[in-house]
């Protein structure tokens, strides 16, 4: 199971993190992605993170935050993280995270919601001032 929270209602240029609790999963040999969507808009893939399983991990943005956020991974609490910063107007939407199980070493992950098995439900990001 995945559970996102964190979403809520930010002012232009703040920073928002949001946490993917991540359960029935070895995170290592999973990756692990950040999607949202907009009113009227298709989902959209946000930052992946690959599995660790050798202990090498790569990670991928779109590149709309490229250089703002940021994805991580904490195995032992089971939980992946999206830290967003410098919040624009257009990162506004429902912030889902997705889970796929990875063979041992692969260090690749893709930004397609096709990729990934399991979903969480999502979070809501709101960007206002």
């Amino acid at each position: 199971q995945l559970q996102a929270s964190g979403g809520g209602l930010v002012q232009p240029g703040r920073s928002l993190r949001l946490s993917c609790r991540i359960s029935g999963f070895t995170l290592n040999y999973n990756a692990i992605a950040w999607f949202r969507q907009a009113p009227g808009r298709e989902r959209e893939g946000v930052s992946c993170i690959s599995g660790a399983s050798t202990g090498v991990s790569s990670t991928d943005y779109a590149e709309s935050v490229k250089g703002r956020f940021v994805i991580s991974r904490d195995s032992a609490a089971n939980r992946a993280y999206l830290q967003m910063n410098t919040v624009k107007p257009e990162d506004a939407g429902i912030y889902y995270c997705a889970t796929v199980k990875q063979e041992y070493g692969d260090t690749w992950c893709g930004l397609s919601p096709r990729e990934y098995r399991h979903w969480g439900q999502g979070t809501q990001v709101t960007v206002s001032s």
